[in-house]
């Protein structure tokens, strides 16, 4: 595949998918990942997020994240 692929997220989905990527990366969950690249990406797309969002470098994040964690979940069910 070449070029550039776009992926439009909600800032809930954007925030919550940037937390559940750090925590991954940062744990040793050996069989995670089938091929070293798998890694790199996820590395990379935490990354990208990392740059984009404001949230985790405020003082209440984690009451930020859990209320965009509930808005989800409730539009999902």
């Amino acid at each position: 595949m070449s070029g550039q692929v776009k992926l439009d997220l909600s800032g809930d989905e954007a925030l919550v998918l940037f937390e559940w990527l750090a925590r991954t990366n940062s744990t040793d969950l050996a069989g995670l990942f089938e091929h070293e690249a798998e890694k790199i990406v996820s590395w990379n797309l935490e990354a990208k997020l990392e740059k984009l969002l404001s949230e985790p470098l405020e003082k209440d994040y984690k009451r930020t994240l859990e209320k965009a964690r509930d808005r989800l979940a409730a539009a999902g069910s």
